[in-house]
């Protein structure tokens, strides 16, 4: 009978508490468990191991976590979740802006650390077809033919309305930062043009959530960007 291949998660971390708490919850939930203690020793793990997710501790002893990101990527497009005591908006960003998929900030819930890594999870493998269509609840985006349906209803949508949405729901369940959306929305020129993106994730809450004022589909990362929630984490 064949094995069943279960997701390798990789936890580099120097707190052997840390460690042996991550080791005990993510073997319950079916993972199987690679550590490492420091940056070094991870990115060592990371080449040898090929795991299919990185739980990354920014404070290292021999590296900054910010290079270790930037080191396994260089080498393999395995998804990085930040879990650091770091809870300032601009190690957010750096993090995200260096590859890391997700960042949870110590003390954390076991429960909601395991949710972040089965959404991150579910994205696997790298390498696979884009979806063709998202679907959040009653919201249906159909991103081949690029309309968007709400209970049913098609929902009409200004050209960048779409093009913003489309962007965060080809990263369902995924940070992406302000300059991500920036970037690839409004052009490279655009990067610090905050003001753009809250005027419209403002009217796509108009347009698309029950209650704007508590958006649940287009939530908030508070100081790094946004995160387009599938209903499924």
């Amino acid at each position: 009978m064949a094995r069943i291949q279960v997701p390798r998660i990789l936890v580099v971390d120097d707190e052997p508490q840390i460690r042996k708490f991550l080791r005990i919850s993510l073997s319950a939930n079916g993972y199987e468990v690679v550590e490492a203690e420091n940056g070094r020793d991870g990115i060592g793990a990371c080449a040898e191991r090929r795991p299919d997710l990185v739980i990354l501790d920014l404070g290292l002893p021999d590296l900054d976590g910010q290079e270790v990101i930037s080191a396994i990527h260089r080498t393999a497009p395995v998804p990085i979740i930040v879990l650091s005591v770091r809870a300032q908006e601009y190690d957010k960003v750096e993090a995200l802006d260096r590859g890391a998929v997700d960042y949870v900030v110590k003390p954390f819930g076991v429960g909601e650390l395991m949710a972040r890594v089965r959404a991150v999870l579910r994205q696997r493998p790298a390498d696979a077809e884009p979806p063709t269509s998202v679907t959040a609840g009653t919201l249906v985006i159909d991103l081949a033919r690029r309309i968007v349906e709400r209970g049913g209803a098609e929902v009409h949508l200004s050209r960048k309305e779409y093009e913003l949405l489309a962007m965060l729901a080809r990263h369902a369940d995924h940070v992406l930062t302000h300059a991500d959306l920036l970037r690839e929305v409004w052009g490279p020129a655009h990067v610090h043009d905050t003001a753009y993106l809250r005027v419209y994730v403002k009217q796509l809450r108009q347009k698309l959530e029950d209650d704007p004022n508590l958006p649940v589909l287009i939530v908030t990362e508070p100081g790094v960007g946004y995160r387009f929630r599938t209903g499924t984490e």
